[in-house]
């Protein structure tokens, strides 16, 4: 039988609540499970600790008997320092596209011109006076 640790919604419309259950993978999302190892709510501030409860011991227990988390389960017991940390294959995900980082370059680019073309009046007049200061003596 081919176990996954993973999460069964509950909970009415808008107001999800998650069980993390050990269950055949065959069977539905919410459907029969063979134990509730805790619960998740996602409604809870993050720095909550109401917001995901395990039962380390029983999840330990599944994971020696070869259970594979899901990704989002992994993620939890990768926070409790059951799991390593893995590699995520969506790593830049964050980062702008090029075209938008050729913007941002240019604008870049013309900010500096701009503020160096501010500074050089600033400069010229105060190297010319000393000069008309010279010629004055």
């Amino acid at each position: 039988m081919a176990m996954k640790i993973r999460l069964a919604r509950g909970g009415s419309k808008k107001r999800p609540f998650y069980r993390v259950v050990a269950s055949d993978s065959r069977m539905p999302r919410d459907g029969r499970y063979v134990e509730k190892l805790g619960t998740y709510n996602p409604l809870l501030p993050k720095d909550s600790e109401e917001r995901v409860k395990l039962d380390m011991e029983r999840v330990q227990h599944w994971l020696d008997k070869g259970a594979k988390p899901t990704d989002r389960v992994s993620r939890f017991l990768e926070a409790a320092g059951v799991l390593e940390k893995k590699e995520r294959a969506n790593m830049k995900k964050a980062e702008p596209g090029k075209k938008a980082q050729d913007r941002a370059e240019e604008k870049a680019a013309k900010a500096a011109a701009a503020a160096e073309a501010a500074a050089a009046p600033a400069e010229a007049p105060a190297e010319e006076a000393p000069a008309d200061e010279a010629a004055a003596e």
